[in-house]
C-alpha cells in the first residue's frame, strides 16, 4: 500500500495539517525518502516544529507556522500543494467537553477552512482524519469530528473529481500523545497505583503504522466523499492492565476512579446505518458518500432507503484480545520496549 502511494506522490507536494502530532510524525517518517518534491508540516506549535526540523533536516521537508482556524495561514500553506492530509484537531475528550466552542473552531470550522482552501488551490486529493467517537457521538470531541465528516462530504459534492475528498475513521492509536498506554506505563514505573476509569471498558487497538496505512489506502482508493474504516481488534482496560503488569513483572495496585466527562463504555467504528451501504474490502470498510439530492419526493416514490439488521461495528463485538494477544501487540511498541529496557538496567 505504501509503495502504491509513493508511486502516486513522487515529485508532488504534500501538506500535513497538525503535522507535528503523532500521525504527522509517523507519515513524515514513512514518506520523507519517497521522492516527494516537498512535504509541508503545518501546525501552530513552534517547539514541536523545531524538534521535527532537527530530526528531519531533509531539504524537502518545510515547516509552516499557522492555525487551521486562520484562513489566511491555511491559504498561504496551500499554494502549489498537490495532496493534503488533514490531521489537525483537538483530540482530548475532557478538554473538549469543557471548551466545546474551541472544539468547534478547530475540528469543524478549521476542517472547512482546509477543504475550502484545497478546492481553491486545485489540490488533487484531500484526506481528513476522524475518530471512532464520531459514530453515535455523545461528547463534544465526537460531535465536532462527526460534523467534520459531514463537511467533507458536503465539500466533496461541490469539488467533484477536481479535488477528491475522503475521510478515515480511527480507533484508539496506541501510545499516541495523551492516550492511556503511556499513562499506565508511567504509573507502573513510578511504583504508585494504576488509575482506571472502568475495567470493563473496551477500546479498539490500532498501531500508528496501521493508522498510516489506513490514510494511504484512502488516498489510493477513494472516490470523492468516501469514508474508510480499518478493522481492528479491541481489548478491555482490565486485560490491557493485566498485560502491562505481566510485561513489567509487577503487581501495582489498580484503583478504579470512574468514567471521565463524555466517555463511553465502548466505541463504534461503523454505525448500523453505515453498514447498510458499506463495502467490505477485507481489512477495510468503504462507506460511499450519500449522493441523494434534496428532492425528497423522488425517494418517496422509489424507496431508496435501505433498512438493515446488521449490528454496529464496535469494540464490544470485534475480535477481543486476551492477555497474551495484548502482550504481543504491546511488545511491538517502541515506548514499551524502551521502558522495559530502562527498568531492567
Amino acid at each position: 500500500m505504501i509503495s502504491d502511494s509513493v508511486a502516486a506522490m513522487k515529485g508532488s507536494t504534500l501538506l500535513i495539517t497538525g503535522g507535528t502530532g503523532t500521525f504527522g510524525a509517523a507519515i513524515l517518517r514513512s514518506l520523507v525518502h519517497a521522492g516527494l518534491k516537498e512535504i509541508r508540516i503545518f501546525s501552530r506549535d513552534e517547539k514541536k516544529q523545531d524538534d521535527l526540523r532537527r530530526e528531519y533536516p531533509d531539504s524537502s521537508v518545510r515547516f509552516y507556522l499557522g492555525d487551521v482556524r486562520n484562513t489566511d495561514s491555511v491559504r498561504d500553506a496551500m499554494v502549489g500543494v498537490d495532496y493534503v492530509f488533514h490531521a489537525a484537531a483537538l483530540k482530548q475528550v475532557p478538554s473538549c467537553e469543557f471548551y466545546p466552542m474551541e472544539a468547534i473552531m478547530t475540528n469543524a470550522i478549521g476542517a472547512d477552512n482546509v477543504l475550502r482552501a484545497a478546492t481553491e488551490a486545485r489540490v488533487k486529493k484531500a484526506v481528513v482524519l476522524s475518530t471512532d467517537k464520531a459514530a453515535y457521538p455523545i461528547n463534544a470531541m465526537g460531535l465536532t469530528k462527526a460534523l467534520m465528516e459531514k463537511i467533507m462530504v458536503a465539500r466533496s459534492r461541490v469539488a467533484g473529481d477536481a479535488t477528491i475528498m475522503s475521510g478515515t475513521r480511527f480507533g484508539n492509536v496506541m501510545a499516541s500523545r495523551g492516550s492511556v498506554i503511556p499513562l499506565f506505563i508511567g504509573q507502573i514505573l513510578s511504583g504508585g497505583s494504576i488509575t482506571v476509569t472502568d475495567p470493563a471498558m473496551t477500546r479498539f487497538m490500532m498501531s500508528i503504522d496501521t493508522a498510516v496505512e489506513l490514510v494511504l489506502y484512502a488516498f489510493v482508493h477513494a472516490k470523492s466523499g468516501d469514508l474508510f474504516v480499518r478493522k481492528a481488534p479491541s481489548v478491555t482496560l482490565e486485560t490491557l492492565i493485566a498485560a502491562l503488569q505481566t510485561i513489567f513483572e509487577t503487581k501495582v495496585p489498580v484503583r478504579v476512579i470512574g468514567t471521565r466527562h463524555g466517555e463511553k463504555r465502548y466505541e463504534t467504528l461503523l454505525t448500523r446505518e453505515e453498514r447498510s451501504t458499506a463495502e467490505d474490502r477485507g481489512d477495510y470498510f468503504r462507506v460511499p458518500s450519500d449522493l441523494r439530492t434534496l428532492n425528497y419526493e423522488l425517494y418517496f416514490s422509489t424507496g431508496e432507503t435501505v433498512l438493515t439488521d446488521a449490528d454496529d461495528y464496535h469494540s464490544h463485538n470485534t475480535e477481543l484480545l486476551d492477555e497474551r494477544g495484548m502482550i504481543d501487540l504491546l511488545m511491538t511498541l517502541v515506548i514499551v520496549r524502551d521502558a522495559l529496557a530502562t527498568r531492567q538496567k
